[in-house]
């Protein structure tokens, strides 16, 4: 009996030690699975879903490929919000050494972010280093708040997205991006699936946002910064935070674009990625004072978008400095 007894409560105890750990995997099998599932979407493709380089300065189109197909340009979206400070400065609302005091909504924001805490005052500069270089979702919106409130005389917690937002499409529309939709001030995509709209745009209407930005010669000191050191915001050692910018080819390409003197010609402007949208660059390049924009939007992966995105500005500088 004492044998049987002894059976019994081993075989029950072996069975309860087993049922979490077979609870436990069947609860992590779905999100490796889940891990290389591709999203179904209609807005990116290999080896992308629209591309378009131009000469800044004509606007002449040097080449295209389903320029006007529909995309999701993710990060992006930030060059209008640049574009928008920047229209806030040159009409003297405010500076880039004026201080703002980061918001509860702004924390909220989800990666990439810079580490914002409410309460935390930092300048319109290092915002904009921080949404430029490390494309930090918080840094946007706190930069779109700052901007409704300063125009509305308000406290910069009563900021208005829709407001910037809406000021966002307006801006667009004055710059004849016909097929460009925006909801956000960063880019960042709602969850698949959820049936939310997401920023949409195409290939031939961000260039125009481009050759808007060009205009002003400070988008450099931002765009082309390849990593960027906050004085603000530290890690738990204690250490400044380092960014480094998102834009491969600016920053770390083998395969450099560079003149004669062997001097780089790429600098700057902007990349974008989300599972959904694929991986997007707007790029800019200058040889012999003459400027080229290069446009890939929802390509697969970054690897491909920034292939297509260097060969085409390696020949659209060719086609605008002879």
């Amino acid at each position: 009996m004492k044998k049987l007894m002894l059976v019994v409560t081993l075989v029950a105890c072996a069975a309860a030690l087993a049922a979490p750990k077979a609870k436990g995997v069947a609860r992590r099998a779905p999100q490796r699975a889940a891990a290389g599932v591709k999203v179904k979407s209609d807005v990116r493709r290999t080896p992308y879903q629209g591309a378009i380089s131009v000469d800044a300065a004509s606007g002449r189109v040097i080449f295209e490929d389903r320029a006007d197909a529909k995309c999701c340009p993710a990060s992006v979206t930030k060059l209008m919000t640049l574009l928008l400070v920047l229209e806030d400065m040159h009409a003297m609302k405010y500076s880039t050494v004026d201080e703002v005091t980061a918001t509860v909504r702004c924390t909220r924001e989800k990666p990439s972010v810079c580490g914002l805490k409410p309460g935390m005052k930092i300048t319109v500069d290092e915002l904009l280093f921080a949404m430029l270089v490390h494309s930090s979702n918080d840094a946007a919106v706190l930069l779109a708040e700052n901007s409704t409130a300063r125009n509305a005389g308000r406290a910069i917690e009563g900021g208005d997205l829709q407001a910037f937002v809406q000021r966002m499409n307006e801006k667009a529309q004055a710059l004849g991006m016909a097929s460009t939709s925006f909801v956000t001030p960063n880019g960042f995509p709602p969850p698949h699936g959820s049936g939310k709209p997401y920023d949409t745009s195409t290939a031939r209407d961000l260039v125009k946002l481009a050759r808007a930005l060009v205009k002003y010669n400070e988008v450099y000191r931002w765009t082309s910064a390849k990593t960027y050191t906050m004085k603000t915001i530290v890690n738990r050692e204690g250490q400044p935070v380092k960014f480094l910018n998102h834009n491969n080819i600016l920053r770390m390409d083998k395969k450099k674009i560079v003149n004669a003197q062997g001097e780089s010609e790429v600098d700057g402007l902007k990349t974008g990625y989300a599972e959904y949208c694929g991986s997007s660059i707007i790029l800019t390049g200058k040889r012999n004072g003459h400027r080229a924009i290069v446009i890939v939007v929802g390509s697969e992966t970054s690897k491909l978008r920034d292939e297509h995105a260097r060969r085409l500005m390696v020949d659209a500088l060719d086609a605008v400095s002879r």
